[in-house]
């Protein structure tokens, strides 16, 4: 069981480890342990840039040891919302802090220069960071750290672009090349801490208690993987598959959400993608391979003839938010944006959600070309490369504005009614229901994967009660906290059900009953939700955009009415935990 923590503060360059199984006997590891750890390490009324805010990476009992246990949970105090921020990559990096034996690494304090961090095992190294410090593209600053420290094929090398030096509030952190600690603004608290990158060499490798029942239930859960409906559907087109049947069904924003469908969506849609895919890759311990590397050819600008190559990961939600929701008719104009995107590290979702409000407010003439100086519309790839590059560099008011997200923006120049942000956080791209909407809103994190509300929209035919709903959606989401304290994918819930997570638990020391996971997961999410209080949140302060009143859905237009009860239905769940 993997119980150690790495406490790093740089402000002293200094750091220490601590055993701590009491509190993975009690929390499990991953979401779990690090919701712990943020109320032990930091004020949580202290702002998100702060010298004292705490960061915490967490990976759980299962991550290096079986299939589809690939993520790392990442929590910290949201710039963005500031509020709880937490997010998720995949990729190596869970393996590596595992197999470099420990459950949970602390970071706190603020350098004096810029630096990285390198965490080999048992040691840590502060480097010098300040040739590196500037260079904006994430990937050459991953290819200049690879070049100069070891480890290669066992370690995970996390770092920031251009947006989170610059502290715009939805930078993310790249790990590996191709995932993301996406939403809600790690990056820039990095940056705020003066850390341009975190590289972990994991040497070690996991100590099985029953090797032989361990054999068994890793063929078992390999078998269920590989035969499941993740594998099929997203080892073929990946999450992009999902981009033609939402179309179809109306529930995909499109041009800031005055649409739901789009008529060059097949030019975006996953079979259309998979034309010019380079290749498929996998996150460790993973056969499934969701991540799908499009290939994209760039003319350069003097050079007739002559192209650069550019490999570029692409999923649902980018295909959506610099998609579909910025009005683009081809892949490559979608996948030029990306680019920028990616280059800087920014999160995908709330870049395209910004530059679509941008785009409305522009037409409804509450700016000008003045403030955005390229002209923004809808389609207009050429003009969105320009703007993504203008919110990293915010060369006026309106870009420094614009990097503290849409509900910063909409609160200065007005259009709040199109400002799609729930409780702080930009839209995802699901406009299936009341379930995704109120799932949204009632989230801890405000995403579509605290509770999946749009695979519930697409399941149901009529709906239930407001408060049922809400029952529900919260019910999801406390199973899914076990989930993230394991840590698994996702993806791999259908595998993961609670007498596979026991059977999976047992041979690596940890026995455990199916009702007592049920009430370990209630008791993480309201742990959760009251750090969620204590940092400042209250559910009757959560703001509806008008926008989702406005737009046809599969189930219709929705009506206000029944959004408002639950969330007045939530909000004295809130009071009362």
């Amino acid at each position: 069981m993997l119980t150690k923590i790495l406490y790093i503060d740089t402000s002293k360059y200094k750091y220490w480890v601590e055993d701590r199984k009491d509190l993975f006997e009690e929390w499990l590891g991953g979401t779990g342990v690090a919701v712990q750890l943020m109320k032990e390490n930091m004020d949580p009324k202290i702002d998100a840039f702060d010298e004292e805010s705490t960061i915490v990476f967490a990976v759980g009992p299962l991550n290096s040891a079986y299939p589809l246990a690939s993520k790392t949970v990442a929590m910290f105090k949201s710039p963005l919302t500031g509020n709880l921020g937490e997010s998720h990559a995949g990729g190596r990096t869970s393996t590596s802090i595992a197999n470099a034996g420990y459950g949970a690494i602390v970071i706190k304090g603020k350098s004096k220069k810029p630096i990285y961090i390198v965490i080999d095992n048992d040691k840590v190294y502060f480097r010098d960071a300040r040739v590196i410090w500037g260079i904006e593209d994430s990937l050459i600053v991953a290819r200049i750290i690879a070049e100069n420290e070891r480890g290669r094929g066992i370690r995970s090398i996390m770092r920031i672009g251009g947006a989170g030096e610059k502290l715009v509030r939805y930078a993310c952190v790249t790990t590996e090349t191709y995932r993301h600690f996406g939403r809600l603004g790690l990056g820039a608290v990095l940056g705020s801490k003066n850390i341009k990158a975190i590289v972990v060499i994991g040497r070690g490798c996991r100590k099985i208690k029953d090797r032989k029942s361990y054999k068994e239930i890793y063929d078992e859960i390999f078998k269920l993987a590989t035969k499941s409906d993740a594998m099929k559907k997203y080892h073929l087109l990946g999450t992009a598959v999902n981009v033609k049947p939402l179309n179809e069904k109306k529930g995909l924003p499109v041009m800031n959400l005055k649409s739901t469908s789009f008529e060059y969506a097949e030019n975006l849609s996953g079979e259309s993608l998979a034309e010019i895919i380079g290749r498929r890759i996998a996150c460790a311990h993973c056969p499934v391979a969701c991540i799908h590397i499009a290939v994209l050819r760039l003319p350069y600008e003097n050079e007739p003839y002559f192209y650069k190559t550019l490999m570029l990961s692409y999923d649902y939600e980018p295909i959506y938010s610099l998609g579909t929701m910025l009005g683009m008719k081809t892949r490559e104009d979608f996948l030029k944006v990306l680019y920028k995107v990616e280059a800087y590290a920014l999160d995908a979702m709330t870049t395209g959600v910004c530059l679509a409000w941008a785009t409305e407010a522009t037409e409804k003439g509450l700016i000008s070309e003045k403030e955005t100086i390229v002209k923004l519309e809808f389609g207009n790839s050429d003009a969105y490369a320009e703007a993504v590059k203008y919110i990293v560099h915010q060369p006026n008011e309106f870009y420094r504005i614009l990097a503290q997200g849409v509900e910063k923006a909409s609160e200065v120049y007005g259009g709040k009614e199109f400002a799609l942000a729930f409780g702080g956080n930009e839209m995802p791209g699901y406009h299936t229901g009341y379930a995704a909407h109120i799932g949204y809103l009632i989230g801890l994190r405000h995403s579509h994967l605290d509770n999946a509300g749009y695979s519930v929209d697409q399941k149901i035919d009529s709906y239930p009660k407001p408060e049922e709903l809400v029952q529900k959606l919260m019910k999801e989401e406390q199973w899914r906290q076990i989930l993230s304290s394991l840590v698994v994918c996702f993806f791999a819930r259908g595998i993961y059900k609670p007498e596979i997570v026991c059977k999976a638990l047992k041979p690596i020391g940890i026995e455990i009953e199916e009702n007592e996971l049920n009430k370990l997961g209630e008791k993480i999410y309201f742990e959760k939700l009251r750090l969620k209080k204590a940092m400042g949140f209250d559910a009757k302060k959560l703001r509806i955009p008008e926008r989702i009143f406005e737009t046809e859905t599969p189930h219709g237009k929705l009506e206000k009415e029944y959004i408002n009860q639950a969330l007045e239905y939530f909000a004295k769940v809130v009071e009362n935990c």
